[in-house]
């Protein structure tokens, strides 16, 4: 999934093989500064103290030392850079080290303590350091800039390490690259096609649904939700791997652009929907890196791919639709989408799947009630199945990717019954409202299947080091740790 705006880590430079020379990087807490400075030569121990390092996270301080060949030569003060000191969040290992790429001089740099718990984070982040921002990368071109950093500091990593950050550190950046597109270079079609780009790269089969094409296939809430648009709705499919494999369904979100329809929304909730097919970068990417595994699988990928717009065809409150199980589903607003896409995509990979799933997983930027309850760093998690549950929680935990369940509360069942049809799309409160979309897409599985639902922001409000700001992967590294664990791939250093 390279693109010239997610190189991988090793083409960008962001790693050296080789430790010589290698300038230490010391990692310190304000609880741990004292240790540290105890283990450097004097001079450097008494220059921090000198200097007020505080070891507060975020801070840095280089640490000069002499150089016997430039004292000899005679050339300049003999000063050359012999460490850094990095002041970390013990509790943030992932980030400990994101934003030195951006700022250390021009170099090779080694980790001066052998913590192999955390290495894999910490190196997983400097490459996230490194990776450039939409900023950097939106004028470059495949033919003349194959590869993009943001600095020349490089990081001593081994062969294999590398090997293992680099497909985790490229689908994270593709996801943020996908959701950072504009909706008039992304919409239903180019999300379609980027399914079907990285099909034909895996020999997987692909398959699509357009326009007309989709109420007859079973997917009429696809094709009410997108109709109005200047871009026909379509679901595009992706099959891979031996059907006699354990069955893994990825759904993604793909809402190109979400006007909230006859039910618009305001301006300021507007501005940033391009960001709604968050969940589908999200699949594509996890899928991706699922093929490179070889996972002992077989791997479905459906996006609904659709825009949210106003037009002589919207889908009106109060229309009835009937969806690909049978149901008939009443539109309490317009503005809640998003499972009706996904409500369709469930139906869909059930009934055509060749054994019954052995789990079914979507992905969505699905309700704003989510992002109320639990900030915008920290996606919801329902599940049907508290064995997947707890061991997605787990791998979040363990992956420093974390995630927080939230209930499928059976009583608020009530506030999804219509009077006119089998259920409303929404509740006309918005009180519970991401509980009662996922009760909503819980109706469309089958008890007996387990089913993960993860709601995401898939975006960083605002700039930190190696999280620029813009579109964001979550819950990625968790469910490719899980996935990975249960199904007995190898080869990642994230398993």
């Amino acid at each position: 999934m390279s693109s010239p705006a997610t190189s991988s880590p090793s083409q960008s430079g962001a790693f050296a093989t080789s430790p010589q020379p290698a300038t230490a990087l010391h990692r310190a807490t304000p609880v741990t500064l004292a240790a540290v400075l105890e283990q450097l030569p004097s001079a450097q121990a008494r220059w921090a103290r000198a200097a007020g390092f505080d070891a507060q996270p975020g801070r840095i301080l280089l640490l000069p030392g002499m150089q016997a060949e430039v004292q000899r030569e005679g050339q300049g003060d003999g000063t050359a850079l012999a460490g850094v000191l990095v002041g970390v969040d013990p509790d943030q290992p992932l980030w400990q080290l994101a934003g030195l790429p951006a700022v250390l001089p021009a170099g090779t740099y080694a980790l001066a303590d052998a913590d192999e718990a955390q290495r894999p984070h910490l190196l997983l982040g400097w490459a996230l350091g490194a990776l450039p921002s939409t900023r950097q990368a939106r004028q470059s071109d495949a033919a003349t800039a194959p590869s993009l950093a943001l600095s020349l500091a490089r990081l001593v990593a081994s062969p294999d390490e590398q090997a293992a950050v680099a497909p985790m550190a490229a689908a994270i950046g593709e996801v943020r690259r996908l959701v950072n597109l504009p909706a008039n270079q992304l919409g239903p079609e180019q999300l379609a096609q980027a399914v079907a780009d990285l099909a034909a790269r895996h020999g997987a089969r692909y398959r699509q649904w357009v326009g007309d094409e989709l109420p007859a296939a079973g997917f009429a809430l696809v094709h009410a939700v997108g109709r109005a648009a200047a871009q026909a709705p379509r679901v595009a499919e992706l099959t891979w791997g031996d059907a006699a494999l354990p069955h893994v369904v990825l759904i993604g979100k793909g809402v190109c652009f979400d006007s909230g329809g006859l039910d618009l929304k305001p301006a300021a909730g507007m501005r940033w929907m391009k960001k709604d097919m968050g969940g589908a970068a999200h699949a594509l990417a996890l899928a991706d890196l699922l093929m490179q595994a070889g996972l002992p699988i077989h791997l479905k990928l459906l996006v609904p791919a659709v825009e949210n717009a106003v037009g002589a065809g919207a889908l009106r409150p109060g229309d009835i639709i009937e969806a690909g199980d049978g149901r008939r589903v009443e539109i309490e607003n317009t503005d809640a989408e998003g499972r009706l896409l996904l409500a369709d995509a469930l139906h869909h990979a059930i009934r055509s799947a060749p054994t019954p799933p052995a789990l079914l997983i979507d992905l969505a930027t699905l309700t704003g009630a989510a992002r109320m309850a639990l900030g915008p760093d920290l996606p919801a998690l329902f599940s049907n199945h508290d064995g997947w549950a707890d061991a997605l929680l787990a791998q979040g935990r363990a992956q420093a990717d974390p995630l927080w369940r939230l209930p499928l509360w059976a009583p608020y069942r009530r506030m999804l019954r219509s009077d006119q049809a089998d259920l409303l799309n929404a509740a006309s409160t918005p009180q519970g409202g991401a509980i009662t979309a996922a009760l909503f897409l819980e109706s469309f599985v089958p008890p007996e299947l387990p089913w993960l639902h993860l709601d995401l922001f898939a975006w960083n409000l605002e700039e930190r080091p190696g999280r620029p700001r813009g579109g964001e992967a979550q819950g990625l590294r968790a469910l490719y740790a899980l996935l990975s664990q249960r199904f007995a791939s190898a080869r990642s250093a994230f398993a």
